[in-house]
């Protein structure tokens, strides 16, 4: 493919995405397929000779779009959304053409000077403290990580590496294997399982602390875990405090849990990977009470902020912590010149070597949108959430299950057992709109979450019509069910 081909086939690409996006109402919500559907589909090996483009193109409806599960459907109401906007195709599109893989300033500097800045827009528009800003120039700053749970990881081995320091200054005796052994980090019982998983990949032991009947986590549990595992010779050294908790959006108190870790010496990260991006809005700023005592903070531009996957924003307060712990050289790498600004190698503060020029479409969406743009569409989210709890309020056989904060509502049917998951069940395989659970109090909940960019009031009727008539076909399956008796013994017997 030359040039001239490329401008040809790249203007039918743009095309058909652009068609896909907007028709994308059309397409049922997940897939029919059964798995290793796609292996029937294609040749069992790589063609010898160059295949047209046409063909290519249109095979993606053949082969691929089969098993798509169309997470920007308006009627996509699983999980948390995932950001896909024009400017962030273009920025990628332009990242993709430039190539470059940004592990230092010398190696590209554009890419590593874009992403300072675009961190320190991004501190700026959620009201974070001005140490975890680049233009501070105090030891702060960001960096863009692939996801939250990758940021998770990385702060877990600052922390770590750190605690492992502070323990040999008390203890010179003391071997890093001996002091790891000894090191136990927390989180609440509600956090993300990126949580549980870095803990288990930094070989950490990691203990959930009990959430209060609004699902938080308060100072207390805390408090009484940090007293009982230091009763037993181990080391507290490490919290992650989520706001806006996967399951049910709930959000841990900053407040309460900060003035503990500083006193206990304990590394805070503040995992806000969806709830994040409405920090835009002041009217949902109150959520970050107490986020000056965090030490790292993290959340998903790629989930709500309309910045296509993968981009998730980690800031720390001293990022010599965090590059000190995963620091490694390689010779044929030229470390940044001395300057009297200078520049991060953005290797040494991430698990991998080589990143993409994530930054560029940050800046397009940015700009493209605007803050205002950017505050309108969580506004509007938020709005089609709250009309969709008013459509479950009005309906006697459904309850709210917990407090409906930003874009997600947890509800249920008024029913007993396992009657929830059964009914969700039932529900997504209808095909024609896609929702997960969560439990609260051992019980499960549904999980409606506004998603998509494109969804609007019509979308959330729509969704609900669906939910009351299923909901109607499967209560009558559920009286017919428990009508049915069991035979008598004598019939047996006979």
């Amino acid at each position: 493919m030359d040039a001239s081909e490329f401008r040809r086939a790249g203007k039918e690409m743009i095309d058909y995405v652009a068609d896909y996006l907007e028709n994308i109402r059309d397409r049922q919500v997940t897939p029919d397929v059964k798995q290793g559907y796609l292996r029937k589909l294609i040749p069992d090996a790589a063609p010898e000779t160059a295949e047209p483009w046409d063909a290519v193109l249109s095979d993606v409806e053949r082969v691929i779009m089969p098993g798509v599960a169309h997470w920007h459907s308006p009627r996509f109401h699983a999980y948390f959304p995932t950001g896909n906007s024009y400017p962030a195709i273009l920025g990628d599109i332009l990242s993709d053409a430039i190539g470059c893989i940004g592990f230092s300033w010398t190696a590209s500097p554009a890419c590593t000077e874009l992403e300072t800045v675009m961190m320190d827009w991004l501190a700026k528009l959620l009201g974070l403290p001005d140490h975890f800003l680049f233009s501070s120039k105090g030891l702060g700053g960001g960096v863009i990580q692939g996801t939250a749970s990758e940021a998770c990881f990385v702060a877990l081995l600052a922390a770590k590496a750190k605690a492992i320091r502070d323990a040999k200054i008390q203890h010179p005796d003391w071997t890093d294997g001996q002091i790891t052994d000894k090191l136990i980090a927390y989180n609440s019982e509600h956090a993300h399982q990126a949580a549980d998983r870095a803990a288990l990949l930094a070989h950490i032991k990691c203990r959930g602390l009990p959430s209060d009947s609004d699902l938080t986590l308060r100072g207390a549990a805390l408090a009484h875990a940090i007293e009982e595992d230091k009763a037993a010779g181990l080391i507290p050294f490490y919290v992650l405090a989520s706001l806006g908790t996967t399951g049910h959006c709930a959000f841990d108190n900053l407040t309460e849990l900060g003035p503990i870790c500083q006193a206990e010496n304990l590394w805070l990260h503040v995992d806000a990977a969806y709830a994040g991006s409405a920090f835009i809005c002041p009217e949902f700023r109150h959520y970050l009470a107490g986020v000056e005592y965090a030490d790292s903070f993290n959340f998903n531009p790629h989930k709500w902020l309309l910045v296509n996957f993968d981009c998730s924003a980690l800031w720390l307060k001293n990022t010599s912590l965090l590059t000190s712990a995963v620091q490694y050289d390689c010779p044929i790498i030229l470390d940044s010149p001395e300057s009297e600004q200078p520049m991060p190698d953005y290797r040494h503060w991430q698990v991998a070597l080589g990143r993409r020029f994530r930054s560029l479409k940050l800046w397009f969406v940015l700009r493209l949108f605007g803050l205002d743009g950017l505050q309108k569409h969580i506004r509007t989210q938020v709005g089609l959430a709250k009309e969709f709890e008013k459509l479950v309020d009005q309906d006697d056989r459904f309850e709210i299950a917990v407090p409906v904060r930003l874009g997600l509502v947890c509800f249920r049917l008024k029913a007993p057992g396992t009657a929830n998951e059964r009914f969700l069940k039932k529900i997504n395989q209808t095909k024609k709109l896609f929702m997960t659970q969560a439990t609260v109090n051992g019980s499960a909940v549904i999980r409606f979450t506004v998603c998509a960019s494109r969804t609007n009031s019509e979308d959330v009727l729509h969704s609900w019509k669906i939910i009351q008539d299923v909901a109607t076909e499967f209560l009558d399956e559920e009286k017919a069910r428990t009508k049915l008796k069991m035979p008598s013994l004598a019939a047996y017997i006979q």
